[in-house]
């Protein structure tokens, strides 16, 4: 089974790392062993309507210096539709989607910026201020 490396962020600005195999967007629940959890630790059970977002990383530690880059390279195909979130925090996050649709409770976003630590991210509709295709 895969093992997805995320970053759980709630919209009460709570975050959470771990390892996660059963992350569906369809679900209401999924587990989550910590990333510093002792072996055989327990999972964290986590209920997807507190959720911001939940963010597929490359690393748990990042580059906290890093901002990520809001345009497209104009020298690469993009693959999907080019979209614009704004969450209820203030955060603004741009990438392509194949799935957007404001009735459903979230929608996949890949980043623009290729450098980005974030491979893809699930983003739940109801922590969003506004979302438009650029």
């Amino acid at each position: 089974m895969i093992q997805n490396k995320i970053v759980v962020r709630y919209q009460d600005g709570r975050v959470v790392k771990g390892i996660t195999r059963d992350f569906f967007p369809n679900k209401d629940i999924f587990h989550l062993v910590l990333a510093d959890a002792q072996p055989g630790s327990k999972p964290l059970e986590v209920r997807t309507q507190d959720l911001k977002a939940v963010f597929f990383v490359k690393a748990f530690e990042g580059n906290p210096r890093y901002d990520d880059k809001k345009e497209f390279d104009p020298a690469k195909p993009v693959i999907g539709r080019k979209i614009q979130v704004i969450f209820k925090d203030g955060e603004l996050m741009v990438g392509t989607t194949n799935g957007y649709d404001p009735k459903r409770p979230g929608f996949f976003v890949m980043p623009a910026d290729p450098q980005s630590n974030i491979e893809r991210c699930f983003v739940f509709t109801p922590a969003t201020r506004g979302v438009s295709f650029i």
